[in-house]
């Protein structure tokens, strides 16, 4: 919970103003560690402000970047800003109990921080390309009052730490999820014969696959499993992680082809379609889904 107070009585300091998502995110993460917040947006530092008071993205200090040579860079050159400051501090206790604190907490700072500090830094590239993505940086600090508005600033940046809260527990939900579907796909990774992974149920399978040690994993192909649809999928492994293309395509003549014209074409009986990238496709039963995986496998 966050609540506004005067600057003597608050527990954590940040500017006012105009707010940005790396400010709004940093909020978020002090909130999930330490559950209140006594928060005040402020124009100026006090000077005897207390040593356990928290001031980030103003001030020059440990969590602030504004100062001259900024605050640091990761090792990939992403430099810091407040969210990449807090989350490098106190991300670690908000993934302690999770299954794999550490991978966990890179995924979150790769996945979504450095995105927001490389933003707040002016450093994110500009794709060429005649659209713009309208990412998460720009959707918060969409939450800003116009110019011609009367809501308060405040009651806007709580608007936007709502909306950020949001966003930071759908991406940490979804990676603890995937991370604990890491035994199960080792399991059927040591199972997997003739380059086809066998899953009981969909399990998040592809960045396990790429992580694996078990050199097995490099020579699956298919990953078959049961399609929420109803029947059973095959789908090719990327050629690399977050790649659209394939370790091995299926043949070219069944992309895009349903029912009877994919049956024709494969053999299988009850084969239901191939999409027209030739990435994934469907059966009726596990042991057509399989033998279509085979057969692309041998093309």
């Amino acid at each position: 919970m966050i609540k506004f107070v005067e600057v003597t009585q608050a527990t954590a300091i940040t500017h006012g103003g105009l707010f940005h998502a790396d400010e709004v995110m940093a909020t978020v993460i002090l909130e999930k560690v330490f559950g209140e917040i006594s928060l005040n947006r402020a124009f100026r530092v006090p000077e005897d402000v207390d040593s356990n008071v928290i001031v980030y993205d103003i001030g020059y200090g440990e969590f602030d970047h504004h100062q001259q040579g900024g605050n640091g860079c990761r090792e990939n050159g992403v430099p810091y800003a407040a969210a990449g400051l807090i989350w490098k501090e106190f991300g670690h206790a908000v993934v302690a109990e999770t299954p794999d604190p550490e991978y966990i907490w890179e995924y979150i700072d790769k996945n979504l921080i450095q995105g927001i500090d490389a933003v707040d830094c002016g450093v994110m590239p500009k794709a060429d390309y005649p659209v713009s993505i309208y990412g998460i940086s720009s959707v918060i600090s969409g939450f800003n009052p116009t110019w011609d508005s009367d809501e308060k600033p405040d009651d806007a940046f709580m608007k936007a730490v709502e909306f950020a809260r949001v966003i930071f527990d759908n991406i940490f939900n979804g990676v603890v999820s995937t991370t604990k579907a890491k035994n199960i796909v080792e399991a059927a990774i040591e199972q997997a014969e003739e380059g086809i992974m066998n899953l009981e149920e969909y399990t998040p399978w592809d960045s396990h696959i790429f992580g694996s040690e078990n050199p097995k994993a490099k020579d699956i192909l298919y990953v078959v499993f049961p399609s929420i649809r109803g029947g059973y999928m095959w789908q090719c492994v990327p050629d690399a992680p977050g790649s659209f293309g394939q370790r091995k395509p299926v043949p070219a003549e069944w992309k895009g082809l349903r029912d009877e014209a994919i049956q024709e074409a494969t053999g299988v009986a009850t084969a239901t379609f191939c999409h027209p990238a030739g990435f994934c496709g469907g059966a009726d039963t596990r042991e057509d889904v399989i033998a279509i995986a085979k057969l692309a496998v041998k093309a």
